[in-house]
């Protein structure tokens, strides 16, 4: 990859970006794309670019296949009104989708409060390039994470201990790990904080602008093991438990 690349929070549209990128230069994929459902939260925020629809994904999924090295690991959040076409697009570019990870929250969000179950959860798709093995213990595809607090500086921001989980059973210090939807640039910071490479896209000005400041407060180490606990929400240990922790 291009050092003008490396460690880089990029604004701009994926789909003009991602191609300027050589084959098989990055070492993993993990993004939350806009599901396309035009989602705005009850505070009102700003819309999200590109959340009308999901025309763009296929071209953009194609893409970030191509750019992953051989043998690597593929991750994409996504709700159950996206799921399926998310999974399909994925599989037709290429990868092997092998397991739906769920993510449960603390606290379930707003809806109707009394005809439907309140939602906890979101999903990632969990794909491969080839086949890499998972770092550290066999963990189930449960993941207990709280949800990142209300001061985030996205409506939709996933908690950075989630992501530093993931960036750690994918790969190893000083690989390049690949956020095409940035938003505030949380995947790219804890890239860095667990002393990888980092290269975020992200097309909306002021998030991309976000995100290059939290970038600047962020120190890069390379951690040993899997990636840091979450001892508030851990369920009950066992053989093949939910994990919201890696073992040791």
């Amino acid at each position: 990859m291009p050092h003008r690349f490396v460690n880089k929070i990029i604004q701009g549209d994926s789909l003009k970006i991602l191609p300027q990128f050589p084959a098989e230069s990055i070492d993993l994929l993990l993004t939350d794309p806009p599901y396309g459902m035009r989602y705005r939260s009850r505070a009102g925020s700003r819309a999200i670019v590109g959340d009308g629809d999901l025309s763009w994904f296929r071209p953009v999924i194609r893409e970030c296949y191509r750019v992953l090295r051989l043998n690597t690991h593929a991750y994409l959040f996504c709700n159950e009104y996206g799921l399926a076409t998310f999974r399909a697009e994925m599989s037709s570019a290429g990868f092997k989708v092998n397991r739906l990870l769920v993510w449960v929250k603390d606290q379930h969000t707003a809806g109707d409060l009394g005809g439907n179950y309140a939602n906890r959860s979101e999903y990632l798709l969990f794909g491969h390039k080839g086949r890499r093995f998972l770092n550290g213990h066999r963990d189930a595809n449960v993941l207990f994470f709280r949800r990142a607090g209300r001061k985030r500086d996205h409506p939709t921001e996933k908690p950075e201990d989630m992501l530093r989980y993931l960036i750690a059973k994918s790969s190893a210090p000083g690989e390049l790990v690949l956020d095409p939807f940035a938003g505030s640039g949380t995947t790219c910071r804890a890239a860095k904080d667990l002393g990888r490479r980092y290269l975020g896209i992200e097309i909306d000005p002021t998030y991309a602008e976000i995100a290059r400041r939290r970038m600047k407060a962020v120190r890069s180490r390379s951690r040993p093991g899997t990636g840091p606990g979450n001892p508030g929400l851990r369920p009950p240990r066992g053989r093949d438990e939910a994990a919201s922790a890696p073992g040791p």
